[in-house]
Formats: structure tokens, sequence, C-alpha cells
């Protein structure tokens, strides 16, 4: 019977082929079909219609599926010899990637009825991939990259695409020679599924050896290779000089170039071709691999730099790139500067809101400037700035929102060019809806009392720049997530804002022991939550772990050695009372007593602390009040503090007295003004000054006390200081690099203990403490202000020049000046770790009174310091300085070095 017979005809079996293929097979014991033989023997085309089609060899797709996808079905017309329905049908199949095989069989003919069979070979499933070759660390960082998926139909594209992304990650990386081999290997467990296999060999990392520009006849390469942010040279000594003419000419050397490499402790200086140019390389610590993606971005700043400085017809004519005998790259780089323009005459038409005198001011643009189109448009503020000084900026502080100027050149003569910028002011625009969205713990009305952008008032780009500053200073709000979603609305003159916020843990927890201090262990446990809700805390639902959301701050913290030590502190913020206006609210205690640890023979005692010990308790409370005028940066502190404390035959705080109590009542008023911003732990512009004074009553001089009487009792004194800080970006950030951007902090600080009685000694009490990190000590229940100076111990009177470590000092300053000078880097700026690097300098000292003072006599030192801050933790700081004034030729550079490390907050 002809339903027997199958594979009587081979219609199509060409992998990846569309053309159509006629064979004819006579299986083992399988008599041939005349009629189907008959279908190509043909001469004369004949019309069958396809009653019926089968799928064979297909395990994880339907066949209607692949019936589908071939284009043909049952009913279908087909001519043979003459129509190519069957190898279309290949084509159809193939183009899906989902075969890796087929072949097309006619199986049966009755009358003009076709029988037809698709048998397919389906291409194997993805079981799994793995790396071979590179480390852990490398495996997980390409896992995303390769974006290969388990179960998928594993495609010749998916196999190059995810070598493609590999040999992309490498080359990032300065591996441009890694080799990529991809092995196929049956998954055992599973029918038609492999496991990819990516055997990877690095090689060694391509650096820029040199890079060398020619035809820049204006412009110094060195200046042109500064342009080049990401492509940079190996670090490298000057030897002698070498005249380089280009790659492929001729060169003058020496033949000492032409020597292989000398080693240089961890380094290694390497051989240099003749082409290069006249350095050594130190092959160590350098930042010089090369990759492509950036080379093309930094070609395009070296264009930047060139019309910059006025060269606005520069172009790179060619570049060339040659690998040498150490498999690294030197760069040629051919310019043509073309020629120097100048800006011309400049007109201003459209302004009716200022003139064109107070225009031409702001510009800063004068006739004969050295023609700069980046520069024009930033003064124009098509680039709107933080600073706000350009024309854009005073427009839109005024409302016009949907104010626009266009420069345009009216005429270019010899090298000079000629603008008329014209403007269109438009209408001034009010606030429309204001919304917040991305706050989940923080209640809308904490958001919005901090916000500048009020309905209905007239528009300001300086209220959004202002808006983002206080929201990141909140301390629960991430300052590098504040997106303020401008929606202008010109046919009503209203602009809509969505401030989307990102909230992000402010509360931290102190954990830690220490030992020494003369007491031994000491153990610290503190917490301290910075959206914290007081008026929730009866609503047990609202707890997580404390009620949240209001803005308050909270913290406590305890420290306890037993009986030699402990310690207590707590203190609550309420930073809007009332709710309606930014006056803020604190209220602190603290408890502490320190017992004598040892008895009169030297030896620890810790019982000796019931008989021998002061204990102090403090209260204070403080309303801050934020001013209008001079601008609203300023706010004004009052602050009452009340001090007690007792001495029980304890003999080491005052000289001469070992019982009684001591009550230090002091008001506190201080002048502040905070625009440092917009991250709260590393700012990156604006200032922070303070000017305070702390006032006792002058109890000698009304009569509370006397001259002759106990000066410790009731202590009086008069204590001023002055802080200032700036915080200046260095340089110009651009895409990418805006929050890897050097910041410039310059400090002052200068502070003054006085007394009203010149018959009595200045109060012991409050003064200052200065040098080490600025962690406190056993004097610090003194109220002493501890001013940190790296590189120096803690300073003391009986060696006022060189201050060696371990002395413990009886009396502190009256007066100290401090000067700092920091350039810090940035590593990390997100919300789950700040960490940055600095340089620093110092310059401090203290005096005794004004007749030793003298403002030129500072100790100075110089060093390098890292600062980590996590939420949970805090701030964790190490410095490493050397004080310039502690050097001396016995004990070297190691004896005027010291490290210190911090905990908590910054250090004064």
């Amino acid at each position: 019977m002809q339903s027997i017979y199958k594979g009587i005809f081979i219609i199509a079996m060409l992998i990846g082929s569309s053309q159509f293929v006629s064979a004819q097979v006579d299986p083992p014991g399988v008599s041939v079909n005349p009629e189907l033989e008959g279908i190509f023997t043909s001469k004369v085309p004949k019309e069958y219609t396809i009653a019926g089609i089968t799928v064979t060899g297909s395990r994880a797709f339907d066949a209607n599926l692949i019936i589908s996808i071939s284009g043909m079905a049952v009913g279908d017309k087909v001519i043979i010899p003459g129509t190519d329905v069957f190898g279309k049908a290949i084509a159809k199949l193939w183009r899906q990637s989902l075969i890796s095989d087929i072949e097309i069989f006619l199986t049966k003919l009755e009358g003009t009825d076709l029988y037809i069979e698709f048998a397919i070979t389906e291409r194997p499933r993805l079981a799994s991939y793995k790396f071979e070759g590179i480390k852990k660390a490398e495996r997980e960082d390409l896992e995303p990259k390769v974006a290969l998926t388990k179960d998928r139909v594993v495609t010749e594209n998916m196999k190059l695409s995810a070598i493609e992304a590999i040999r992309k990650f490498y080359f990032g990386k300065g591996y441009r020679n890694v080799d990529i081999q991809l092995k196929e290997e049956q998954a055992p467990a599973l029918n038609n599924a492999v496991t990819l296999v990516f055997v990877i060999n690095k090689g060694k990392k391509v650096k820029v050896n040199s890079i060398n520009f020619s035809g820049n006849e204006s412009i110094a390469g060195q200046k042109l290779k500064k342009q080049m942010k990401s492509t940079k040279e190996m670090n490298r000594i000057t030897l002698f000089p070498v005249v380089v003419k280009n790659p492929f000419g001729d060169t003058v050397t020496r033949p000492e170039f032409k020597e292989y490499i000398k080693d240089v402790g961890f380094m290694s200086i390497s051989k240099t071709r003749d082409y290069v140019d006249p350095y050594f390389r130190i092959r160590g610590f350098s930042g010089a691999k090369f990759n492509e993606v950036k080379y093309v971005d930094d070609k395009e700043q070296v264009l930047d730099y060139y019309n910059s400085r006025g060269y606005r017809d520069a172009v790179i004519m060619n570049d060339t790139s040659i690998y040498d005998e150490r498999n690294n790259l030197n760069l040629f780089i051919q310019v043509n500067e073309g020629r120097q323009y100048y800006f011309g005459n400049i007109v201003w038409r459209g302004n009716t809101k200022y003139n064109d005198s107070l225009l031409n001011t702001i510009l800063g643009i004068k006739k004969g400037d050295v023609y700069n189109l980046d520069i024009l448009n930033k003064r124009l503020g098509k680039q709107l700035s933080p600073e706000g000084a350009d024309i854009g900026s005073i427009y839109m502080d005024d409302g016009y929102l949907f104010f626009n100027v266009d420069p345009v050149e009216t005429a270019v003569y010899n090298d000079t060019i000629d603008f008329e910028l014209r403007m269109r002011e438009g209408p001034q625009a009010t606030y429309g809806v204001i919304t917040i969205s991305g706050n989940k713990k923080t209640k809308d009305y904490v958001i919005r009392r901090e916000l500048r952008t009020i309905p209905g008032e007239k528009f300001s780009r300086s209220d959004i720049i202002r808006t983002q500053r206080e929201l990141g200073q909140l301390g629960f709000i991430d300052a590098e997530k504040i997106n303020p979603q401008v929606v202008p609305n010109a046919e009503n003159g209203t602009v809509d804002i969505n401030w989307e916020i990102e909230e992000k843990s402010g509360d931290q927890l102190e954990l830690s022991a220490g030992f020494g201090g003369g007491i031994g262990l000491t153990g610290t446990l503190g917490v301290s939550f910075n959206n914290f809700s007081i008026k929730n805390i009866t609503k047990r639902s609202t707890w997580d772990p404390l009620p949240s959301g209001d803005g308050q701050k909270l913290s406590a913290r305890i420290q306890s050695n037993g009986k030699a030590f402990r310690s207590y502190n707590f203190s609550f913020t309420e930073p809007w009372l009332g709710g309606k206006k930014r006056n803020s609210f604190t209220i602190g205690y603290s408890n502490t007593k320190y017992a004598n640890a040892y008895d009169n023979f030297g030896t620890y005692c810790k019982s000796c602390g019931d008989t021998s010990y002061i204990k102090t308790a403090s209260f204070n409370i403080s309303l801050g009040k934020q001013l209008k005028w001079p601008d609203d940066y300023f706010n004004l502190i009052y602050a009452l503090n009340i001090q007690r404390y007792k001495l029980r035959n304890y003999d080491n705080i005052f000289q001469g007295i070992r019982n009684g109590t001591s009550t230090n009542i002091s008001l506190k008023i201080a002048l502040v003004r905070n625009s440092a911003g917009p991250n709260p732990i590393f700012p990156t512009s604006g200032s922070n000054f303070m000017l305070s004074g702390q006032f006792t009553l002058p109890y000698s001089l009304i009569g509370l006390t006397s001259v002759s009487s106990n000066n410790y009792k009731l202590p009086e004194f008069h204590k001023w200081r002055m802080n200032a800080e700036w915080y200046v970006p260095i340089g110009m950030a651009r895409g990418e690099e805006k929050n890897k951007q050097f910041i410039l902090k310059i400090a002052a600080k200068y502070g003054f203990i006085g007394r009203y009685n010149k018959k009595l000694e200045i109060s012991p009490f409050e003064r200052f403490q200065v040098g080490d990190a600025g962690l406190s000590n056993n004097f610090a229940l003194l109220g002493y202000d501890i001013i940190a100076h790296r590189g120096y111990p803690v300073y003391d009177k009986s060696n006022p020049r060189i201050n060696p470590d371990g002395i413990t000092p009886t009396q502190f300053f009256t007066i100290f000046n401090k000067y700092t000078m920091e350039l810090r880097y940035p590593f990390s700026t997100s919300a789950g770790s700040t960490i940055y690097g600095l340089a620093f300098f110092e310059a401090a000292n203290g005096w005794y009174d004004f007749k030793t003072y003298n403002p030129f006599k500072l100790r100075r030192s110089a060093g390098v310091g890292l600062r980590f801050f996590l939420p949970m933790f805090g701030l964790l700081g190490f410095d490493y300085g050397i004080g310039f004034d502690r050097y001396n030729n016995t004990s070297g550079l190691k004896g005027a070095a010291k490290f210190t490390f911090m905990l908590g907050q910054e250090p004064e």
C-alpha cells in the first residue's frame, strides 16, 4: 500500500539553505511508489492539493506551531514542478532559529491529494553555562552581562552575543588581547540540552605607553594630554631629551634606550622603542589602561578644549596606535588646529525686563575675547549651574520659566565673529500642583515644610536648588537621589513639580569596647534616631523599631566600666517647634561618674571608686530661630547650660581641692550661617560660619562670691568662638564624573576665654584642649572644647614646642587658633556608604594669655586620611599626619609622625 512508503522523495535537506533540492531515495527493503516518483519526472507541471501535513522530530514545540511558521496549510494548492513553496517553508522555519535541520518528505499521493512530512531536528536548549580561567569575582560580574537564560534555545547569535559581551567587559578593563574559546558539552541528565563553557584567557593588560600629538603648533601636547581624562600614559621618569619626528620617520635616539629593563624595587622601567618619546615608563601604580570607547570620548574632549581656546575649526586628521614589545600602546594623534577666532560685536534683541548694559555685565564677554561657544552658552544659562551667575538664572529667579535666548552668528570676518542674542522673555510663571513621592516612612508634612516651591507663588529656579539642599540636610533623605520633576504648563503659565525622593536610614548604632584611660575595659552602647516621632510613642503599631516619620531626633548613649566609670547621655530635638516656623528646640541630660581606680600605693582597686570619685550632672536646653536678614541661611541659637560637679576624695582635677561641689551655669548665644551642601556628610559647595559667645554671671562683681572664696564653686567666665569653613569644587566635572570631583575645604577657627574680674584666675572650666584626634578624656568633664590637630599629641605647657606622646595635661589653653586646608575626593557618595579620601595641611597652636599670644607661631602638620560614613555606625576616620615642628635629627620622620583614629563625628 502507498501509505507504508515513507521518504520516497527528499524535497529539501540543506541546513541553512532556502534552495529547493530534490533527490531520490531508495530505503532498504522499500519499493518505490511510481506515482510519487513521477511527480518530479513529469515534464508537464501539475497542480496538487496539500491534503495532510505531519511533523516528526519535534520534542519541545507543538506540531501546529511548526506548520504555522512554515506558512503551509492543508488545502493549499501547489504546482510541481514550478512552485518553490517548499523552499519558502524551509526559509521561514530557519529564520526562527528553532531548528538545526529540516527535511520535507512526500509520503502519499491520492489522486491530486498530496501528503507531506516535516522531519525536523530541534536546536539544543541551554542547560547551564560556566566560565573557566578567571576568578570567582569576575565570574559574578560577567553573569549579568552575558544575559544567558537557562532553557532557552541555543542559537549562533546567542553564542556570538555572549562572547562579544565578555570581550567588551575585558576590553573595558584594559585586556585587549583576551582570548575566548567556546565549548558545548552535552548535558548528561537532559535530552537535547547543552552546557556552554567559556574558556577565557585574559592575557596581559594593554596600557598606554605614550600619547604623541603632531600638528599642534599653538597648544602644547602636555596640555592636550590633560584633557584626556580616561586615557593616560604610564608614569614616567625623564632621562635625557630625544627628538621624535613621527612614528614612521627617522628618530634621534641614544643607544641606552634599546636596553632592556632595570628593576627598581616593586616597579620596573620598560624597554623603549625608537619611535616613542624620550622617557622610560614605570609599571606600577598607573591608571594607563586603554579603553577604546573612552578613548573616542577623550578625543572629543581634546577638540572641545580647542574650541574653548577659539579654535572652532580644529579637527583630528588621523590617529594611529602601535604596539611595542610589551604589548603596550603608543598613540599618535595628528590634529589640524585651524584659525583662532575672537568675539566681535554682541547685540541684544527682544529684551524688555533688563537693559543691554546689565545683560552685558552679567554675560561678561567683551569684543576681542577668545571665542568660546561653551562659555557663551553657560553665561546665557543654556547649561544651568548651581551658582546661578548667568542670564537664564536672573530671568528664572524672577518667574520667567519660559525664557529663551538663541545666539545667532551674524557675521564672520577674518578671525572675528559677531553675534546677535535673540531673546524671548515670555510670561512669568507661578507654581501649580506640588506633589511628593517616594516617602514611605516620613510623613508628607515633614517634607512639605522644607519645600520653597509654594503653590501660587512666583516660580524661581533658586527655590528648587535651595529645596534640594534643605531636603538633603535632613539626614534621612538621600541627597543624591532628590529629583524635582518639573512640568511646565505654557497654556496657563504654571509649573507643576513632583518632588521624587528616596529615603535612607539615618539611624545609627554604636556598640564598642575599649581598654585604657586608667580604668580598664569600658563598653559603649549608643543609638541615634534621626527621623523619630514622639507623637506616636504610645501607638505600638508605629514602632519599627521605634515610632518614626516626624523628623525629630532622639539619641541615647551609655558607657560603663562598672564602678570605675559610667556615663549616661540623652538628647531630643524638635526641628520645627510648633510646626509653623523653623524654630528648633533641644533638651539634653547627661550624668557621669569617674572614680579613682587606684589606691594610695598606685595599685588598681575597683572598690576605691566608692570613696574617691567625681560626679557630674548636666542639663541643657536650647532654642534656635531662623532669621530672614541678612538672608535665611542665618540662625540665632540660645542655649542654657547647667552643670554640677561633685568631688569626694578626688584630687586629680583641681589642684589642692579634694572635696566639694561646683555649679557652672552659662548662657550661650550663637549666630550661625550654613549654606554648605547639598550632602551634609560630603559638602561640595557653600560655607559654614559660626560666631558664639558664652557667659556666666559675674558673681564676684555683684557680690555673690568673694575673691578670697573658693573660685570653683561658681565659676565665672566669658567665652568666644568663631568657626569658618568654605567648600570649593576644583576643576570642571563632566558627564558621569560630576560626583567624582575634587573638593577643597578651607577652615579657620578661633577661641578665647576671659574673666570679668582681673583679680581672679581664668576659670579652669570651658578651656581649649588642642592636639591629637579630638577625642575626649576625663578632663572633658570640665567642658573643654576639644580641638583636633593631626600629627600632634595633646599640647602640654611643660613642653611647649615638641609635644611628646603620653603627656597628661594639667592645664589647657585660654586662646587657640587653627587653620586647615583639605583636598577631598569622593570614592562613593551613595546612601549606603559615603567614602572619601583626603590630603590635609594644618597649622594650630594654643596660648595661656595675650602676653604670649603670637598668631604667627603655629605648629604645622600635613598628611593623608580616609573617611567612611555608614548609616548604622556613623563616621569612621583614619589620619596619618606628620608634625613638622616635632621633627628632629634623633627620632627622624618616625618620631614626627602620628596615626589618629576618629569615631562618631568629624572633630573640630
